[in-house]
């Protein structure tokens, strides 16, 4: 009965930690954020390392905001699969032509009934005008209309499609929005419009800024660097691998970042094309997705059966995780993959930093003073602990 008991209490702790283990996992991630730091030229470093411990903490920050904003999920992957084949032509790669053209639009009437508005799929968007309802709007007119009232929210006003034609008739109820493109994932879109916004918070001064888009930053392309961060398929659930995700990218780098990876990534480079340069790593991630997969299955195939999970020791919880044996072939198998996209998330993070700063015409970072923003009372961590993630997981 007592080994039964016991049994049922490590059980119970185990699948409590599974549902609330942060999933590059946070050590990643601050190991990712706080590197990227000394890639930086001498006019940057001294003002990043005086706040190094800021962004040291806050780089998890938006795994975080997960439990709090139902807009954070999509930011951190992308299912390129849903897309068809590489260099995946149904996408322009421009988040607003991309949201617009897989976005469906319908009207719920008060009795019940549905009456389709625009049917994306049905569309010809190399044409002048696109249809809404039972009228034909000029495509630029619509675009910006989608651009206003559609584009990454969440409260959608009927009314507004009277911004479209105002002698229009819409029998207006709720307008429901079903953005596909958001259904799949935003990384490569959101990195690129945050990196427009660090330099605008590098225009004005703007220290609180510039220290929040940096960290959230540094998260959203060290995700990019995740194969499995570009896949439908992101935690082995469609082949029989749940918990490959974790696996990879956060159990992995924690038991061999520290003794064995090479941290010396050079300095940052400036970025002339942000937007082709993020979808290129991320496109490079996308291609070793089958390598991690086949890779891992097959290991697991020929491996002792019981030396591959162990019971250990995790932040005062029993946890059953993969033995570090088996986590150690699996990384040599796949060539030091994982180490590679570690390095290489490091030194995008600081490029990006260091583009942003560039293109706001090199300030004076010693001038800014952190010292209010390095006082702020952490709200994030409250969500965190007590809350449950807002849209999809990595382990669901």
């Amino acid at each position: 009965m007592f080994k039964k008991m016991l049994v049922f209490l490590i059980f119970i702790l185990v699948a409590q930690s599974t549902q609330s283990e942060p999933v590059w996992g946070f050590f990643g991630h601050k190991h990712i954020g706080r590197l990227a730091v000394f890639t930086l030229p001498a006019e940057m470093i001294g003002f990043y390392k005086k706040n190094i411990e800021w962004i040291t903490e806050h780089s998890p920050d938006p795994d975080r905001r997960r439990y709090a904003l139902r807009a954070e999920a999509p930011r951190h992957f992308i299912d390129l699969d849903r897309w068809g084949e590489p260099p995946f032509p149904e996408l322009t790669r421009d988040w607003l032509t991309d949201a617009m053209r897989h976005t469906d639009l319908s009207i719920l009437q008060e009795d019940g009934d549905t009456i389709s508005l625009v049917r994306s799929k049905e569309i010809d968007w190399t044409a002048e005008k696109v249809r809404v309802g039972r009228y034909m709007i000029p495509i630029q007119k619509y675009k910006d209309f989608y651009r206003k009232n559609l584009l990454n929210r969440f409260d959608f006003v009927c009314d507004s499609l009277y911004g479209l034609r105002k002698d229009a008739d819409f029998p207006c109820g709720e307008l429901l929005v079903e953005d596909h493109l958001f259904e799949d994932g935003l990384n490569p879109y959101y990195t690129e419009y945050l990196i427009g916004q660090l330099t605008r918070a590098f225009k004005k001064g703007d220290v609180s800024r510039i220290l929040h888009r940096s960290a959230d930053l540094g998260h959203y392309i060290a995700d990019g660097h995740v194969p499995l961060h570009t896949t439908a398929n992101y935690n082995g659930q469609l082949t029989g691998q749940v918990g490959i995700h974790a696996f990879w990218e956060s159990r992995i780098p924690e038991l061999f970042a520290d003794e064995e990876y090479d941290y010396f990534v050079g300095k940052a480079d400036y970025v002339v094309n942000k937007r082709e340069w993020i979808w290129d790593y991320v496109l490079a991630s996308h291609s070793y997705v089958d390598e991690v997969l086949t890779t891992e299955k097959k290991l697991r195939q020929t491996y002792p059966a019981d030396e591959q999970m162990c019971f250990e020791q995790h932040n005062a919880i029993m946890l059953k995780t993969q033995c570090a044996p088996f986590a150690k072939t699996y990384q040599d198998k796949m060539n030091g993959m994982v180490e590679d996209r570690f390095r290489k998330a490091i030194h995008s993070v600081g490029s990006a930093w260091y583009t942003a700063w560039v293109d706001a015409g090199r300030p004076d970072l010693n001038l800014l003073n952190s010292d209010s923003v390095l006082a702020e009372k952490d709200t994030l961590q409250q969500y965190y602990e007590q809350g449950k993630i807002l849209g999809r997981s990595h382990w669901e």
